[in-house]
């Protein structure tokens, strides 16, 4: 690994704070006496996980709420912060109602302000949570492991074989040899499986932070008034519902592995295992391109606490359709989504018209289209992965869209947690003025 070790490390704390730095909040002083009578002119307060919120911009809440209806004082507010909370959770349909505490009365502190003029320092923290959890339990399934468990992923990648035979779907071996006879895409294709994966989610992350916290500063008053021009209708709900779809898919990927163990097709062909089973494995003679002498390996899929045997699913291919799903339907200012129309007159009564796509939209699809796939030919190129391991892992990626909000009822452990380390997590509240300008443009919703 040599560099590697150092500079792929390198390069992720750069992406985060880097993140950090872009997207702090720029009309927000930390360092002020009196951070309440500030007026941060975005729609986002802080962090994404929005639920209640600080300070909003005067002016606006005047145009909407009337001076009347605002404090005469800011500091009247503070006697206002109950010591509870209620949160809603909810499981199969059941509701019900949970009391934490409030952490509003710690705003004032030291780390609560860097948080409020760094908000993506929550996000960095986040995905810290999230990949490091992962890779734990990864690294406890990889250092418990005894020859049993490699037999059986051994038996399951061969079983995995057999049904992509009968389906006509095993073709992972003419792919890699096409790569094989072109030993510099093979080179790059290398490079792409091995150094994307983890910088490319957090430059996703950090772009999709940003696009979805851009200021409003050009927002109309009062929110009937259409929105501009240059306004986009992604609202940070958008950005929470993506960060908590990356952790069900860790979490029910996680599950899949430890209960199914499944070997990637460049193990199969080792030497040493004897019997039928091996002579089978090794019978179909896939080459390992990313972890050989000419081959580009990563820090991250190169150390003893790395599970290899966690082939199914493919969290490769599932956060790049991920990531690819939501380039392609991100939403477009308005004049970014103007379709040109085309019309052909077809006889002397009839015409036909056709609706064209802008090109920023184009744009978009052919970015969301191309990265998965570009991830796909990678895993397959370099037999890390099975195709069938990239069919469960766009499943677990569908699972883990339609189900994000499961997370939401972990929110009052937040709470208990920010409360214990004294820190306030700045939020926008649903009945601030400036929620009430996107939800009137957006209906709330991501």
């Amino acid at each position: 690994m040599g560099i590697g070790a150092i500079a792929e490390p390198l390069v992720v704390v750069t992406l985060l704070f880097g993140g950090t730095w872009i997207n702090r909040n720029k009309n927000y002083n930390m360092f002020a006496r009196n951070s309440r009578s500030q007026s941060p002119r975005s729609r986002w307060d802080s962090s994404p996980d929005s639920i209640e919120s600080g300070s909003s911009s005067p002016q606006l809440t005047d145009s909407l709420l009337g001076s009347s209806d605002r404090p005469a004082s800011p500091s009247l507010l503070a006697p206002q912060d109950s010591f509870w909370r209620r949160r809603e959770i909810s499981l199969l349909g059941i509701r019900a109602e949970v009391t934490s505490p409030n952490t509003r009365r710690f705003k004032g502190k030291f780390l609560s302000r860097l948080l409020q003029k760094f908000p993506f320092l929550v996000e960095a923290w986040y995905w810290a949570l999230i990949y490091w959890v992962y890779q734990i339990g990864r690294a406890l399934t990889a250092l418990t492991l005894v020859e049993g468990t490699v037999a059986v992923a051994r038996k399951h990648a061969l079983q995995l074989i057999h049904i992509e035979q009968r389906l006509g779907l095993f073709q992972e071996l003419p792919i890699q040899h096409w790569f094989l006879a072109h030993p510099l895409l093979m080179h790059w294709i290398n490079r792409i499986y091995s150094f994307i994966h983890i910088p490319g989610t957090i430059l996703f992350l950090v772009w999709l932070f940003h696009y979805t916290s851009r200021p409003t500063l050009t927002l109309p008053t009062p929110a009937t008034k259409p929105v501009p021009d240059d306004v986009s209708t992604a609202s940070p709900a958008l950005y929470e519902a993506r960060r908590r779809t990356m952790a069900v898919c860790n979490l029910i990927a996680f599950i899949v592995f430890t209960a199914w163990p499944c070997m990637p097709p460049r193990l199969l062909s080792d030497p040493n295992v004897p019997g039928e089973i091996g002579d089978e494995a090794r019978s179909f003679g896939f080459v390992d391109t990313v972890h050989g002498a000419e081959g580009e390996s990563s820090v991250w899929t190169q150390n003893k606490f790395c599970n290899q045997y966690a082939a199914m699913p493919s969290l490769h291919f599932g956060y790049s359709l991920l990531i690819g799903l939501t380039i392609a339907t991100i939403p477009l200012a308005p004049h970014h989504r103007r379709c040109r129309t085309l019309s052909y007159r077809i006889g002397s009564r009839s015409t036909f018209r056709l609706r064209l796509f802008s090109r920023r939209r184009l744009m978009c699809l052919a970015i969301g289209i191309a990265y998965p796939l570009t991830i796909l030919i990678a895993i397959i190129a370099t037999a890390n992965h099975f195709i069938l391991d990239a069919v469960a892992g766009a499943c677990v990626c569908g699972l883990a869209w339609t189900g994000n909000r499961m997370l939401l009822n972990l929110r009052p452990v937040e709470d208990w947690f920010l409360w214990c380390v004294r820190i306030h997590k700045p939020e926008v509240r649903r009945g601030d003025a400036v929620a009430w300008v996107w939800e009137g443009f957006h209906g709330g919703k991501e």
